[in-house]
């Protein structure tokens, strides 16, 4: 058995993918969040030159450097189990969930894992925002990184142009907020 905790972070280019194969609906359903992360802003950027121009090492991808020991990450994993989710909150989570099984732009909608996803992505943002409760905005946030890689466009809405961001966009404000 592998030590816990045990973590992957996969990476995709979604430019090049000639000899690739995708992934199975059930594989990618493991995953947590697909954050797009796009380009560096010009600012950022030229951080990445100057590291680079400073510090011949600075882009090896040898050797890497910890900053968290498993002790911390453990402590912030009890920190997020112990923000609380109200039961309107569940409902709400569950009620996006649900409607992405009954939208007609989606052909694969989400399984109860991205229900799970979305409930501790939300933990997640409350506590790093200081907060020991989870709060509506909390959900819409992580809504999408959790989706976007769960649900599968209908051929016709790939050919409208729309995205998988776009159609959550609108399954999200059809459910009703909690107050």
């Amino acid at each position: 058995p592998m030590e816990r905790p045990f973590m992957i972070v996969a990476t995709q280019n979604p430019i090049e993918q000639e000899g690739t194969y995708r992934l199975p609906e059930a594989q990618l359903d493991r995953f947590f969040f697909k954050i797009d992360v796009g380009y560096p802003t010009l600012e950022e950027e030229v951080t990445i030159l100057q590291r680079a121009a400073s510090d011949a090492d600075a882009l090896s991808t040898g050797a890497t450097e910890a900053v968290l020991d498993p002790e911390e990450l453990e402590r912030a994993r009890s920190l997020v189990r112990q923000v609380r989710c109200e039961e309107r909150l569940l409902r709400y989570i569950a009620g996006i969930v649900d409607r992405t099984r009954h939208d007609g732009s989606l052909m694969l909608g989400a399984s109860p894992r991205a229900s799970l996803a979305i409930l501790m992505g939300s933990k997640a943002r409350a506590a790093l925002e200081g907060r020991d409760f989870v709060t509506p905005e909390d959900v819409q946030a992580v809504v999408p990184p959790v989706l976007r890689h769960r649900v599968q466009l209908t051929p016709e809405r790939e050919m409208e142009g729309l995205t998988p961001d776009q159609v959550i966009a609108l399954l999200v404000k059809q459910v009703e907020v909690p107050r």
